[in-house]
């Protein structure tokens, strides 16, 4: 009874088809023999050097063409950049013109407005020692003409004494000092000269008095000096002398 199962369940060995031969249909299937060509189309195009050539060549083409297209890009744009940085340098160089330019002038403007200030002020303080100084003169000419007499006069004497130095003070503070001519050359920048006096002591042209004094404020002529200046001795004329011999004789 065992023999008779195992014969029933055994279809194969029912029909007696071997073995091998239905494994070899089963292999035979169509979705089997389309892998195999598949693989065997890729085996001969690997195989082939003909083929890996063209592919290598075209792909080199390809990127030989993406590359050329790149740096024609790259160039371009380092030439729109270089074209910027030439455009800004140059707006730089105008802006820093402009500016030196504007610093020069506001440096000439400053300087002048300063010089300006100065001589104002320096004009001004002119004008107002210039008030002064026939004051001075005044206290002056007191001081030669009056001689005192007594214990009176010379109180007084000593008291517009007193003013006269503490006026001459204050205008030594603010820069005057009077001029010493005498005996000096003749300098028509510093002197006037309002009088001659013929005379063989003194070279001609040598300051012999001086009149009225002059003041320096600073390096500067505030008031020009009246002087007495040495002319030559004129010489006695000939018909003079002859009229004195005779007259002697």
């Amino acid at each position: 009874m065992m023999n008779e199962n195992k014969q029933i369940h055994n279809p194969s060995q029912a029909t007696g088809e071997p073995t091998e031969v239905k494994q070899a249909m089963k292999s035979d299937s169509p979705a089997q023999m389309n892998s195999n060509e598949l693989e065997r189309e890729v085996i001969e195009q690997v195989a082939d050097p003909t083929n890996l050539s063209e592919d290598t060549a075209k792909l080199n083409q390809e990127n030989g063409v993406a590359a050329t297209e790149t740096t024609a890009v790259d160039t371009a744009s380092l030439v729109g950049m270089t074209q910027q940085i030439d455009s800004l340098k140059t707006q730089l160089e105008e802006r820093n013109t402009q500016y030196m330019r504007i610093v020069a002038d506001f440096e000439n403007y400053r300087k002048r407005t300063l010089k300006d200030k100065e001589e104002s002020e320096q004009q001004a303080k002119r004008n107002t020692i210039t008030e002064l100084l026939p004051i001075v003169d005044n206290f002056e000419r007191a001081r030669a003409q009056l001689k005192p007499q007594n214990d009176g006069e010379m109180t007084i004497h000593k008291s517009y004494q007193g003013v006269y130095k503490q006026l001459v003070d204050s205008l030594k503070r603010l820069g005057v000092s009077p001029m010493r001519p005498e005996g000096q050359p003749f300098d028509p920048n510093l002197h006037e000269a309002v009088m001659r006096e013929p005379t063989d002591e003194y070279s001609e042209g040598t300051v012999l008095e001086e009149l009225v004094r002059g003041y320096y404020l600073g390096e500067r002529v505030l008031r020009h000096a009246m002087v007495k200046v040495a002319a030559p001795k004129e010489d006695t004329p000939p018909s003079e002398e002859n009229q004195s011999s005779s007259t002697n004789s």
